[in-house]
């Protein structure tokens, strides 16, 4: 019977407990000033200046006994031109996603039609050139961010994925380019050095398919990722309040349980836990972690 202070033992690595503390955008001013009115700029790792800047971080969460993983991150047609240089922002297929709201652009616009990828394998090779310099960094992991309506989700979710090739239409190729990117980062940093977050029920960046796709869709690539033997899945609930456009599909995860091997892969449970109704998942076995973002 599994407590927050139980130990865990994640592939080659040891969690002191059972807390696992969120990947997040954010920033700790204790009063507001120019970075939060003007900040559009998020930490990258795909130069070497940013490796070296990361390393300061790795070597103060070791310095405090502490883990880190890197996740890996690219938002696809949710980010906006005016502020990547011009450059388009691209999607699986030229769709819109509905809503959004770019609060440093004068007017606040909201997500605008994307490019279609020419060829996912291109980005792949980003993500792997990306999970290379987290191992520079000393990241003790990677995971990839395959949720949130972000570039790795969007070709997973048939509502933002259109194509007709191998990377589109079928269950098996829509979950191509995330298990491909597994892969590819397993080569690198091992399959027991990588997680993968996932939000089946959809939502953020209106995203979400109906009940009987996502079960289907989910079940299948939920499979594959336990067959790969990779540390983690971490998988996030449906919140309501994180979709405004109500696209989503409130779904038990945990329906999945059953599908993922606890001797060699976690499954870690996200999103709206009070301490309380956490304890209880990790008592009752149906999560191994649980996720923490907010206080």
């Amino acid at each position: 019977m599994a407590t927050y202070a139980t130990p865990l033992k994640l592939g080659p690595l040891l969690l002191k407990n059972r807390v696992i503390m969120a990947s997040l955008t954010r920033d700790r001013n204790l009063v507001p000033g120019p970075l939060q009115l003007h900040f559009s700029i998020l930490a990258g790792i795909y130069n070497d200046e940013q490796v070296g800047g990361w390393k300061k971080v790795v070597d103060a969460v070791h310095a405090s006994n502490g883990l880190i993983f890197l996740q890996l991150w690219h938002i696809g047609r949710v980010a906006h031109p005016l502020l990547q240089h011009g450059r388009a922002n691209v999607a699986p297929s030229a769709l819109t996603a509905q809503g959004g709201k770019f609060r440093q652009l004068e007017g606040k616009p909201g997500y605008v039609q994307p490019e279609a990828i020419e060829d996912p394998e291109k980005y792949i090779v980003l993500y792997i050139r990306a999970a290379e310099r987290a191992k520079q960094a000393g990241f003790d992991g990677v995971e990839l961010h395959s949720a949130n309506g972000y570039l790795a989700h969007q070709f997973i979710d048939n509502t933002s994925n259109h194509r007709t090739d191998q990377w589109g239409g079928s269950v098996e190729n829509r979950c191509r380019f995330p298990l491909r990117v597994i892969d590819e980062i397993s080569r690198v940093y091992g399959n027991d050095r990588v997680g993968i977050k996932l939000s089946p029920g959809g939502g953020y960046n209106d995203m979400g398919m109906n009940e009987k796709d996502t079960v289907e869709t989910y079940s299948y690539l939920i499979k594959e990722l336990n067959a790969r033997k990779i540390a983690y899945i971490q998988l996030a609930r449906y919140w309501a309040l994180g979709d405004p456009v109500k696209r989503g599909t409130p779904i038990d995860v945990f329906q999945w349980r059953n599908l993922i091997d606890s001797k060699h892969t976690a499954l870690f449970a996200n999103t709206d836990y009070h301490p309380e109704e956490g304890a209880e998942t990790l008592k009752s076995g149906q999560a191994d972690g649980i996720v923490y973002g907010t206080l």
